[in-house]
């Protein structure tokens, strides 16, 4: 696990690389859900996604602690 973010001489909490890290994973699979229409099966959405964004975050959480 990463103390802290050094950018440009402000200190940032790794959560934040977290979250960044884990939106740029969402996204990429949010898209390929798209594209292969999964969405068509899924009764709320934006549930599904903040579901699916969590999931991502304390997966990557997980792996670096």
């Amino acid at each position: 696990m990463i103390k802290e973010i050094a950018l440009d001489g402000v200190y940032l909490p790794p959560l934040l690389g977290y979250l960044v890290g884990a939106a740029v994973g969402w996204y990429a699979l949010r898209y390929l859900l798209t594209r292969l229409g999964a969405y068509h099966f899924v009764w709320h959405p934006p549930l599904f996604n903040t579901a699916l964004y969590v999931i991502l975050l304390s997966a990557l959480v997980a792996t670096t602690l």
